[in-house]
């Protein structure tokens, strides 16, 4: 398996570290900017195994992806709407807690916050719709087993979370937290992982 990364720019959710989930929040003019200059990156790497054209490029149906995705293919040269999208790549509900911060959730329901801190990968919030870390990785899973040819992707920090426990093996109330940039590209090659 040959896959490129990366995730949404920048949201005004994410710079207020309010709990997006799956709401459609749009890209704010740093994720503009983001997504632009991984495109450009993308473009200028000499090391791809295939031209860019040749790549499988799919993108979480999500807005915010979607725009990340049609700007770095308008910065590599590329037709910005020839891809296709996963609803598999859909980013963690997080249920009745979507749009708040995690303060203003400690301050209403202090007890969940103590229980999602001691196992953030098995949590699920509040809400009918809401998932745990470990329900994503089996969606997650379930796209990966679809990935056929070399990919270029672009999701969502809870989807590279569940990335970093299925491929690179790490547990998963450690890869629930680790920092996702937004900056960057991740390549998986094999059961290789690990940001370029």
């Amino acid at each position: 398996m040959l896959l490129y990364v990366i995730r949404h720019g920048q949201t005004d959710y994410n710079r207020e570290v309010r709990l997006q989930g799956a709401r459609d929040i749009p890209l704010n003019d740093i994720g503009r900017g983001q997504a632009t200059g991984n495109g450009e990156f993308i473009a200028a790497l000499t090391s791809l195994e295939l031209p860019l054209d040749e790549f499988d490029w799919v993108a979480s149906p999500l807005g915010r992806t979607r725009e990340t995705m049609e700007r770095i293919r308008t910065a590599a040269g590329l037709d910005p709407l020839a891809y296709r999208t996963d609803p598999l790549l859909v980013e963690l509900s997080f249920g009745d807690w979507e749009g708040q911060t995690l303060l203003e959730v400690e301050a209403h329901s202090p007890q969940l916050i103590t229980e999602r801190n001691d196992s953030k990968w098995h949590f699920r919030p509040p809400g009918d719709r809401s998932e745990s870390y470990a329900m994503l990785a089996e969606r997650t899973a379930k796209y990966l087993a679809t990935v056929e040819r070399p990919t270029i992707c672009v999701a969502h920090g809870g989807v590279i979370r569940t990335l970093f426990h299925l491929i690179g093996k790490i547990d998963g109330d450690e890869a629930a937290v680790i920092d996702i940039p937004q900056d960057r590209v991740l390549k998986i090659d094999g059961d290789s992982i690990g940001w370029i």
